[in-house]
């Protein structure tokens, strides 16, 4: 193997010549090198997009989960007045399950909420300041006011800081909230409206939840919404990787009634589009690969025909079929093994280091690639996996295995009598 390893290294221009390489020799190993910078292109793009759009759901995902709980219990049809007074009890049956580590009540609804001119659609979530750390990281996220503000009867309200800039407000300012409930008189529907002081301002850094997201006490948003609102218990568990598991457990343990939906439900669509978003980047960038395997192929069918008179040489001299495919063979799997290398690699250097490169280029470029209010988040997340990482890097090997097999037939049923016939 030794001497077919030495030729192939030094047709892929990896070992050099005793002599003055020609220029068919030089051309081929352009080529060559081409294929090779082709792979290693293909397999940094891969590594890097995946990175990226794995840190884009996981820090979405851990926004929106330090508002929202990992799993919603609540029984359909039951007023949020009977919640209040049975939400202790479903807490504590839920808590006997060891995953579950807080607990606290909530009333969920839609309103407006009017300032002037300005007018926003709202989810109104109604919850109790003092059970709210135990399933929330909305009290750290606070930038003005207190979450205790939100104390029975005072009618507050804590809104994100994107909503507060669409209705010109802030802290002690007031809001005038129109619930969908109202009454039916001679003059037509009238909502029923409530004027509320703004006690805080928090962020997320998810725009969707700072633009739309606000807080009430859960008593007093009860009493607003009364029969047009969800009610339930909200659930933290120690995994929220575990939630579907531990969601099925609490199903089993509690009365048929009580219903419980975690996180990956409430969110599944959003999710869903993120998994085929990715599978679908995974095809297309591995199509660059592909790309650049076929223009290893190539230059190796071209190097077949350069070398013909080498190949005839050797088969003179005593080399064998096989030990002629072998040459090719090694010459294919190092351009593709070293474009492999250097792509994961690169790659990899990009992926870790995308919050200082990013940043840098916007700088350059005087312009902002990812606009909060429509990528919800505004600085470019990378979370490079090892596991995309090792299928980038095995599907690129093999497809550039699979691009020396015919070249290296083709050497290898060359007929020396024929070659030289014609040299």
């Amino acid at each position: 193997m030794a001497y077919e390893f030495w030729i192939g290294a030094r047709y892929a221009g990896l070992a050099r010549a005793r002599r003055r390489p020609g220029k068919g020799d030089r051309f081929v190993s352009f080529i060559a090198a081409s294929s090779m910078v082709g792979i290693a292109l293909g397999v940094a793009a891969l590594i890097v997009v995946l990175s990226v759009m794995n840190g884009f759901q996981t820090q979405v995902r851990d926004r929106m989960l330090s508002v929202l709980p990992h799993i919603e219990l609540y029984v359909p049809g039951m007023g949020p007045d009977s919640v209040m007074d049975q939400w202790q009890a479903i807490a504590q049956r839920a808590g006997q399950n060891p995953s579950v580590q807080g607990a606290a009540p909530f009333v969920a609804a839609q309103a407006m909420l009017v300032r002037g001119e300005a007018l926003n659609g709202v989810q109104v979530r109604g919850i109790a300041p003092e059970h709210e750390t135990a399933v929330s990281d909305l009290a750290g996220q606070m930038l003005q006011g207190d979450l205790n503000a939100l104390k029975p009867g005072s009618f507050t309200i804590v809104i994100g800081q994107q909503l507060a800039r669409t209705l010109g407000v802030g802290v002690g300012d007031t809001v005038l909230l129109l619930a969908p409930q109202g009454s039916i008189s001679p003059a037509g529907f009238t909502p029923r409206m409530r004027q509320l002081t703004v006690a805080g301002l928090y962020s997320t850094g998810y725009y969707e939840y700072d633009a739309s997201l606000a807080f009430m006490n859960v008593q007093d948003a009860a009493r607003l919404f009364r029969d047009s609102s969800i009610s339930g218990v909200r659930v933290r568990i120690a995994d929220m990787q575990q939630a579907p598991d531990v969601a099925q457990a609490l199903r089993d343990v509690l009365p048929g009634h009580v219903k419980a939906q975690d996180w990956t439900l409430n969110n599944r669509t959003w999710f869903a589009a993120v998994q085929t978003e990715k599978r679908m980047m995974f095809l297309i960038l591995a199509l660059i690969v592909a790309v650049a395997a076929f223009n290893l192929l190539s230059s190796l069918v071209m190097a077949v025909k350069d070398k013909q008179s080498d190949i005839a040489i050797l088969r003179t001299l005593g080399a064998t079929p096989g030990e002629v495919a072998r040459i090719f063979l090694v010459q294919g799997a190092m351009i593709g093994v070293i474009g492999t290398v250097l792509g994961v690699g690169f790659g990899a250097l990009v992926a870790y280091n995308i919050d200082v490169i990013v940043p840098f280029i916007e700088r350059m470029l005087g312009m902002q690639f990812l606009p909060q209010q429509i990528y919800f988040i505004s600085d470019l997340p990378s979370s490079p996996q090892l596991s995309d990482m090792v299928i980038i890097a095995v599907t690129s090997l093999v497809l550039s295995l699979l691009a020396t097999l015919y070249p290296s037939w083709r050497a290898s049923r060359l007929q020396p009598a024929e070659v030289l016939r014609h040299d």
